[in-house]
């Protein structure tokens, strides 16, 4: 598929990079970067949010034991507050590839959307690589579960929020509680009208 798409030798040593969580009021985003083999079952991925939670979750337990190599890596709310949620992402899909990068020769990295995070080899930014690149795909799906993980522990220490419910989306739900006690202790406060930023601590370092 992707000899198909672009250019690629086929030597070069791929590795997929998504986030999840661009869309939320709340929450951390995370990213996910994974190097796959020539014998991965590729017919297991797809873009996740186009996947069942069960499918999802079979998904990463076969990447994580199959890949060549693998991480995740999240920026806090706090951090998206501060650079906006477009370079927060960006800079999540950088942490994850430096994760690995000692681990494995990576010599291209693929990411999702039209932009590229700031990496020390090439890089193509694919739009919709997430439905196109085995490897993204694979990204997409372990960032997407590692985060609703990280909102399902939010959800244990402010369930008025319903966090595991909506993870952090907009939902009536969501907003409706956001009226009725505040923004939370890991609101993106960017994202609202009329919300005031405080120092309250960010998910990461609470949970």
């Amino acid at each position: 598929m992707e000899n198909m798409l672009f250019d690629i030798c086929d030597d070069e040593m791929i590795c997929g990079t998504d986030e999840a969580g661009r869309g939320p009021l709340a929450g951390p985003v995370v990213a996910a970067a994974v190097v796959l083999p020539r014998d991965f079952p590729f017919f297991m991925l797809a873009d996740s949010k186009k996947m069942s939670e069960r499918k999802r979750l079979e998904a990463e337990s076969v990447i994580k034991e199959k890949a060549i190599a693998w991480a995740t890596a999240a920026v806090s709310h706090k951090t998206i507050d501060r650079i906006n949620i477009l370079n927060a992402s960006l800079l999540a899909m950088k942490l994850a590839y430096e994760k690995i990068k000692g681990t494995t020769a990576i010599t291209l990295l693929l990411a999702d959307g039209n932009k590229c995070p700031d990496v020390d080899i090439p890089c193509r930014a694919i739009v919709k690589g997430d439905a196109k690149i085995p490897e993204i795909m694979a990204a997409s799906i372990l960032a997407k579960n590692e985060r609703d993980r990280l909102m399902v522990l939010a959800d244990r220490k402010w369930p008025a929020y319903g966090y595991a419910k909506h993870k952090g989306y907009p939902t009536a739900a969501h907003i409706k509680a956001i009226g009725i006690y505040g923004p939370s202790p890991i609101q993106r406060m960017t994202f609202h009208t009329g919300l005031e930023k405080d120092d309250e601590p960010d998910l990461l370092s609470l949970l």
